[in-house]
């Protein structure tokens, strides 16, 4: 037991370690999602991120020392986004095409984002920091988290908000859209890059190649409005005593 003892403490401060569990908890949240029939309910990145979650809380690892092996995933992260521009290339014929009517999607879904998530936090009573954290949750994370502190919010809480609204987006995304009869796989994957960032692009690549493609251009590009239109928005609401 003490030799067993030794090799737990040896193994949970490498990072290594770290870097593996978030290897292999994904990898067994992709099983059960092919296992499931690809369920939205089972969605990969849910599934890692809960057994992440309770593997460190089983071991009272601190997120520090587990970022010291996950940062090797985390630094992937670049490389995959700018990927995206492959499946983006391919459909730009399309995109040439369509070129006003995804100006006007973006604005309008940007704009959508923004003041219903103000108007609901603020029916709720939350405060003007929770506001300015909530406000641009459908915004790739790095991107939200420097509009959450510029107008004052929790960026922390920024990031978690983030996260859970394109697990949300990837969830029921696809099943909001076939109730409301949008077949069109371009206007499909715009509505999941807009509302749900990478996470819901990620989720629009494995229906869709023109789909995923139209959903990643609709990430990087609602990440640029709401960067813009936010902070004017905020001004204004300022102004009139909204927040």
């Amino acid at each position: 037991m003490d030799s067993l003892a030794e090799t737990w403490v040896y193994l949970s401060a490498s990072p290594l370690f770290h870097l593996t569990l978030t290897l292999v908890a994904f990898q067994a949240a992709s099983w059960l999602f092919e296992r499931g029939g690809r369920s939205p309910f089972l969605n990969p990145v849910l599934g890692a991120v809960l057994i992440v979650v309770a593997v460190l809380v089983l071991t009272g690892t601190d997120y520090g020392t587990y970022f010291q092996g996950a940062q090797f995933v985390h630094f992937l992260l670049g490389p995959a986004t700018v990927a995206l521009a492959v499946p983006l290339y391919r459909q730009w014929h399309r995109v040439r095409r369509s070129a006003l009517a995804i100006t006007v999607s973006l604005l309008c879904g940007s704009l959508t984002a923004i003041l219903t998530a103000v108007a609901v936090t603020r029916l709720m009573g939350g405060s003007e920091a929770l506001l300015a954290s909530v406000a641009p949750k459908s915004v790739t994370a790095p991107v939200a988290m420097a509009i959450a502190e510029q107008l004052g919010g929790l960026p922390s809480l920024t990031a978690v908000l983030v996260i859970v609204t394109g697990i949300f987006g990837a969830m029921f995304g696809p099943m909001l859209l076939n109730l409301l009869g949008i077949r069109d796989w371009q206007a499909r994957g715009l509505a999941m890059g807009t509302a749900s960032h990478g996470i819901g692009t990620a989720r629009a690549l494995q229906v869709n190649e023109t789909a995923g493609a139209f959903s990643g251009l609709a990430m990087g590009l609602n990440a640029v409005a709401t960067a813009l239109l936010l902070p004017l928005l905020w001004a204004l609401l300022v102004r009139f005593g909204l927040v």
